[in-house]
């Protein structure tokens, strides 16, 4: 039996590289009221480690989708809390939404054995990988094998403020990223000159992660994403597209539709073949840089750029940010196949994370 964990908080622990680390207030509400998430994607009789069962079980059970189709029962007992429990003797395999050292430490405390669990140096490797320069290594290969696509983009590793600076006289307006950061959140706009406190955030980033990635400002037209599947020996499966929006880089919700039907709004932008090739080259490119060193779901985020000529249509950006963990677009798609198990193109909905009423909650809405 699979064991599953959403560890929203991730992309912060792994910035902290900690063991004992304390998400934020946010960050330990979110994995509180949405813990139950993985029973959109979880096999019937798997486990959900969540931080109150009976809570889980509730929210859970409120949604037609998964109550309908067998995926919640409560005869089950697929919530598991965070305590030592004879169930966790059942468990031969982990998924969790992304791996760091906080949730392994957190699973050792409740007596996970450590034959289920990833190594120092698997988690070593995991952080590195997560690094922005990977984004930034595929970006590079995409742009330079594609030449005939219209595709755009550059991203460079500066680990002192004379190459941010050089970055401003070359591009004027310029995007700063911390090398690990979520959400929208680690992200400076600068246009042609720094402030004080955008100075004190570059000096203290370059002190505490080593260097920060920089990138020209993008016209930026519609943000949109690809979900992968890494198998562990370098093999890497496209799983679908993932078409979000974002308000100030904070994740707000998923269109939940057919492949054809997202290629279809795609296709207002960005040909459908320019993504069947940008798909099949980042398997190729990037199973060779993950290697065996990650293996389960990620998701690269991608944007559609406006053209500087109006009458040249839309660019490709074909590489923002690689999140190497599960995403939301993951998410999307299980949740696809639940809403729509006939496959209908005619069905759409929209998958939103919102807060009300004091609580994070998942909804599903028509269009």
């Amino acid at each position: 039996m699979t064991l599953h964990i959403f560890n929203p908080e991730h992309d912060i622990a792994l910035a902290s590289g900690l063991d004992n680390f304390t998400a934020p207030h946010a960050g330990r509400q979110l994995r509180h009221d949405l813990g139950w998430l993985p029973a959109l994607w979880a096999q019937k009789d798997d486990y959900i480690l969540v931080d109150d069962a009976d809570f889980a079980y509730r929210k859970a059970s409120k949604h037609k989708p998964l109550s309908s189709c067998g995926r919640v029962t409560y005869e089950c007992r697929q919530f598991l809390t965070w305590k030592p429990s004879e169930s966790l003797r059942n468990i031969d395999r982990i998924e969790v939404w992304g791996w760091d050292s906080a949730i392994k430490s957190h699973l050792q405390r409740i007596g996970i054995s450590e034959q289920l669990l990833p190594s120092h140096q698997q988690l070593e490797e995991i952080r590195l990988l997560s690094h922005r320069r990977t984004s930034a290594r595929l970006l590079t290969s995409l742009c330079g094998t594609l030449k005939d696509l219209r595709l755009v983009g550059e991203a460079q590793e500066c680990t002192s403020t004379e190459e941010i600076d050089a970055g401003i006289e070359r591009w004027k307006t310029i995007v700063l990223k911390a090398p690990w950061s979520s959400s929208g959140r680690g992200i400076r706009f600068i246009n042609e000159k720094k402030s004080a406190s955008v100075e004190g955030w570059i000096r203290n980033l370059l002190s505490h992660q080593g260097s920060i990635m920089m990138e020209p400002y993008y016209n930026k037209v519609k943000d949109f994403g690809m979900e992968f599947m890494a198998n562990g020996n370098g093999n890497i499966s496209y799983l679908g597209l993932s078409l979000f929006h974002t308000a100030n880089g904070a994740y707000q919700g998923n269109l939940l539709a057919t492949e054809q039907r997202k290629r279809t709004e795609m296709s207002n932008y960005i040909p459908s073949e320019t993504l069947d090739t940008v798909e099949r080259t980042i398997c190729q490119q990037l199973g060779s840089i993950i290697g065996n060193r990650h293996e389960g779901p990620f998701g690269i985020d991608m944007m559609v750029v406006g053209s500087d000529n109006a009458d040249e249509g839309f660019l490709l950006h074909p590489c923002v940010e690689i999140n190497l963990r599960r995403t939301m677009g993951h998410a999307a798609l299980a949740l696809t196949r639940l809403v729509n198990p006939n496959n209908d193109d005619d069905v759409m909905r929209v998958m939103r994370i919102v807060y009300e009423d004091n609580q994070y909650k998942l909804k599903i809405e028509k269009l």
